[in-house]
């Protein structure tokens, strides 16, 4: 059961004032993770303005993390659009030490589902690492469709999938004919509970940044059998899932607001995220107000 965890953190990369990689922030604030709920971190994915990093930031982010939690889960986010970059991204997090790879399906160029597949499996031959699939069509303009995901399972190395289909009947499907070959993650923090239902393992979060015990106590409750506390946990969460999709602000300009409210500076996104709605802030400080917590 979750080879990974139960509970990883899609992390913000760090910026400075002046919008450089911030690897000592990176460090700090993979450690608070660690600390506080999560069994290890996603660094370089969309969360961590991927688009926006160098092939050579994300290298370095990757080895730094690695350094700052040598005994921990650190996946790396290699996905692109081009295959060949994909491939040298996977190389690099693989040198730098990353313990799997998060691979997203190409975006943007919206490739037929034969694309998708070869693309795949032309990366996974490029790591001896195990491969977490990324689907999140809202994203990307192409959902990897539950055939191509049962023929993606005969590649030794792929072995998980970060889910946020939004679609926990299909999951179900795919879980019953996929013979035990994935283990599914919920990419989605609201719909954590319902894939719990099907058959999902854990989670790969945005707010687990700053409810990352109470996700990790409602994934151990529910793998226990206690349906009702996993329930009423759940909804302790809710209003951070609604604070992490307000539609000013998309992911990860308010995991960003939130964790320099925490007092762990990360910074401003880079553009084209743009800057912070006015009222962020106040939003963030409701919601940590909510969970009984207090700013730093």
């Amino acid at each position: 059961m979750a080879q990974f965890g139960p509970v990883l953190t899609a992390m913000v990369t760090p910026f400075t004032p002046s919008g450089e990689l911030d690897l000592e922030a990176a460090q700090n604030l993979a450690r608070y993770l660690v600390v506080n709920g999560n069994d290890g971190v996603v660094v370089a994915g969309t969360t961590g303005e991927a688009p926006t990093l160098s092939h050579d930031e994300q290298a370095q982010l990757i080895t730094a993390v690695r350094e700052a939690l040598p005994d921990h889960t650190v996946i790396a986010g290699t996905g692109s659009n081009d295959t060949r970059a994909a491939i040298h991204n996977t190389e690099r997090a693989t040198e730098a030490g990353a313990d799997g790879i998060l691979l997203v399906t190409p975006y943007y160029n919206r490739p037929s589902q034969a694309g998708i597949e070869m693309h795949m499996r032309e990366v996974a031959k490029a790591t001896d690492k195990p491969v977490i699939l990324y689907d999140i069509p809202v994203r990307t303009g192409r959902k990897i469709e539950t055939d191509t995901l049962l023929r993606l399972a005969e590649v030794d190395n792929v072995v998980a999938i970060k889910d946020a289909a939004g679609d926990p009947a299909e999951t179900a499907r795919l879980l019953s004919l996929a013979g035990g070959a994935y283990e599914i993650y919920s990419g989605d923090d609201s719909l954590t509970l319902p894939l719990l239902s099907v058959g999902a393992v854990g989670v790969i979060g945005v707010a687990t940044h700053w409810v990352g015990k109470q996700m990790s106590e409602m994934i151990a409750a529910y793998h226990k059998g206690y349906i009702a506390e996993a329930a009423a946990l759940n909804a302790t969460m809710i209003p951070s899932y609604v604070y992490e999709a307000y539609p000013d602000a998309p992911n990860p300009v308010p995991s960003k607001v939130m964790m320099n409210l925490l007092g762990l500076p990360v910074g401003e996104c880079r553009s084209p995220m743009g800057p912070a709605p006015g009222d962020l802030v106040d939003r963030a400080k409701a919601v940590l107000a909510d969970l009984g917590r207090s700013v730093a």
